[in-house]
């Protein structure tokens, strides 16, 4: 069952423009089973893979960042570039996959019924100079 509401979306949607505005570049939202977006370059070239997460807190309250661990071995599949971003309330934090290093403990959400996600083995980030924070404009 999937429990993303319009507003996650919209979050979603909101960090992945905010990252890829960066460089003039574009993306693609792929399949719900999948990871989050196929990211291009200005001229349409593949550059990398991105899974964005909702973190429902200020940029200074942001730390710990957590990830479903599943969802970091799903971006590290697709291999090109894989980029993991938070979208904090004020703006993105983002860290290519390959430079994170964190805590693997089981945790996640208070369980709702019809999840099966809720309780996962989960990935924990402390800030480190390998994160990049852009403020939302």
């Amino acid at each position: 069952m999937r429990f993303e509401s319009n507003a996650d979306l919209s979050r979603e949607k909101r960090a992945i423009e905010t990252f890829v505005r960066m460089f003039g570049g574009s993306y693609k939202k792929l399949d719900p089973n999948d990871v989050d977006y196929r990211v291009y370059d200005k001229d349409g070239k593949l550059i990398s893979f991105v899974e964005v997460k909702g973190r429902l807190r200020p940029y200074e309250k942001a730390y710990p960042l957590p990830v479903a661990a599943r969802k970091l071995v799903k971006l590290a599949d697709k291999r090109l570039n894989p980029v993991m971003i938070w979208a904090c309330d004020d703006g993105i934090v983002y860290s290519r996959i390959t430079s994170l290093l964190g805590t693997i403990r089981w945790g996640g959400r208070k369980p709702r019924t019809g999840s099966y996600n809720d309780q996962e083995l989960m990935a924990y980030f402390d800030k480190a100079d390998n994160f990049k924070y852009i403020p939302y404009v």
